[in-house]
């Protein structure tokens, strides 16, 4: 089945924890995984999150699996159509283009 993290920790921790062949094995440690355009990632299919404020390092972990533009356009509805930003606004489930 697809793997969908909720959240940007849970995204964060489930590809620590992931081999370079995409499976997640017991993992009990921290993590310095950054995240951003690029990145080739292991596991995640999906994402479901809150919007984040532009310009952070989350924005940049979004942007990495939906795509810049992609994001820009999502972000820009959101905008437009009022949705409320930051830890307790509204949220999103992001799939990238391969597989919706």
């Amino acid at each position: 089945g697809r793997v969908i993290p909720v959240g940007t920790t849970a995204l964060r921790l489930i590809e620590s924890a992931a081999d370079a062949a995409g499976v997640v094995h017991p993992f009990e440690a921290e993590t310095d995984i950054f995240i951003y355009p690029g990145h080739r990632f292991r596991v995640t299919d999906a994402l479901m999150t809150n919007f984040h404020l532009p310009k952070s390092t989350l924005m940049m972990l979004v942007a990495a699996l939906m795509g810049q533009d992609r994001i820009r356009r999502i972000y820009d509805h959101a905008i437009g159509e009022g949705y409320r930003f930051f830890s307790y606004g509204d949220s999103s489930l992001l799939f990238p283009r391969a597989l919706t």
